[in-house]
């Protein structure tokens, strides 16, 4: 079966599967990545290669600026202390511990080997987490939390990954210049998002009445501010996100009520079925990452990769609860009776619980990991590669299907008793 064949016949199992989770009362990304590893085995079945360029082309964008022009820019500005410190600080915690742990855990992985590692895992997949918690009343902040986080980690991740990659073929590492280049990086993609924004906006002022092409121009934009921004050699993901606000606010003035329902309409379908493939793929590749490995590593990695999870959660964990304790207290007066956040920032006990066991990993995670070189500058095969990949995927799947499974139950158990858990 020819892989356009194949693409087709995953997106009609996701359709049907789709109805069936609904039915069953199932998070439909976990079905959809169970089956998927189901269907990878299958002797007939040839491999879907993931190519990690056109992952980051044709699922990141969309994503992304989906979930930017959604979210409400007052609840955003609200959050930007939580939001950032999920996004930034929390992708460069995780990144060392998993680091420090894989290192000294793991045999044969040197210290850069353990920071590519810890790259890999540190961006989280609201996706999935949003996806899993759809329809069981999660608070509209923790949405809020969740996807702002999720427009900004894959920026930080893709940096860290980056310097760990140039370490291990043979680039010294310099701190002040990983955070120059950070600091440009997201500076860049900034100038870039707006500069592209204010281009769309010029464009459908002008063709706003012709509603074809205003969606048109909307579905491209993504698409093309994400190659331009990546050409320019600044984050393509913060273009992405920052056009997406910026259009978010304009369309609010310019575009009429029948505009708007006809493009979310358009934009909920390929959402939907973008989704689907994700999860789906994330367990098609298990097996062909599976045959890499020698028999006798198969258990010991998979152990590796459970306790990885373990310390991945526990980082994310402590790091909310200090937020919310700091939160806390700059919401005190100050000598002059003023505060430095407003109430609706503060974090309670049930967002934080959520906002910490919604850490999962995705495909992003999987694509940076499959992206890994195959060979060194001097020709020789890059060290602990299939090790790697594998652990990875395996921290992906005990994310999404361990955490995504117990998610929605404890939701609801904290759900049901607001009034012992709130603080």
């Amino acid at each position: 079966m020819e892989n356009y064949s194949i693409i087709i016949f995953i997106l009609a199992i996701v359709i049907g599967l789709s109805a069936f989770a609904d039915k069953a009362k199932l998070p439909y990304p976990i079905l959809l990545v169970i089956v998927g590893i189901a269907i990878g085995f299958i002797p007939t079945m040839t491999e879907i290669e993931i190519n990690p360029e056109i992952i980051f082309l044709l699922f990141l964008p969309p994503l992304l600026y989906d979930a930017s022009f959604n979210i409400s820019p007052k609840d955003f500005k609200t959050n930007i202390n939580t939001i950032s410190t999920l996004a930034i600080t929390l992708v460069f915690l995780t990144t060392f511990w998993i680091a420090v742990v894989a290192h000294y855990m793991i045999p044969n992985i040197t210290w850069p080997l353990a920071f590519v590692l810890g790259a890999i895992l540190s961006a989280t997949d609201a996706v999935a987490a949003v996806s899993i918690t759809k329809g069981l009343g999660i608070s509209h902040k923790t949405i809020t939390i969740l996807e702002g986080e999720s427009l900004i980690n894959d920026a930080s991740a893709l940096v860290a990954y980056r310097f760990a990659v140039a370490a291990v073929l043979g680039s010294a590492f310099i701190i002040w210049q990983a955070a120059l280049q950070f600091i440009l990086l997201l500076g860049g993609g900034f100038l870039a998002g707006f500069v592209m924004s204010k281009i769309l906006a010029v464009i459908l002022k002008k063709v706003h009445k012709n509603s074809n092409v205003t969606i048109s121009f909307m579905l491209l934009m993504p698409f093309v501010t994400y190659l331009i921004a990546e050409h320019l050699h600044v984050s393509g993901v913060i273009a992405v996100v920052i056009s997406g606000l910026a259009i978010a606010r304009f369309s609010k003035k310019i575009f009429p009520e029948s505009l708007k329902n006809s493009s979310r309409s358009l934009w909920d379908i390929i959402i939907f079925l973008l989704n689907g493939l994700i999860f789906i793929l994330i367990g098609l590749n298990f097996r062909y990452v599976l045959k890499d490995i020698e028999d006798d590593m198969i258990l010991p990695y998979i152990g590796y990769a459970f306790i990885i999870t373990i310390v991945a959660l526990l980082i994310r964990f402590v790091r909310i609860f200090l937020q919310k304790i700091n939160l806390q207290k700059a919401f005190q007066k100050n000598r002059k009776g003023r505060r430095k956040i407003s109430e609706d920032a503060l974090l309670d006990f049930k967002n934080s619980i959520i906002l910490g066991w919604s850490g999962m990993r995705g495909i992003v995670s999987l694509a940076i990991a499959i992206g890994l070189p195959r060979f060194l500058e001097d020709g020789n095969p890059f060290p602990e590669r299939n090790a790697i990949i594998f652990i990875s995927v395996a921290v992906v799947l005990f994310t999404l299907i361990g955490q995504g499974l117990t998610l929605p139950f404890i939701v609801k158990k904290l759900n049901s008793k607001p009034e012992q858990i709130e603080s």
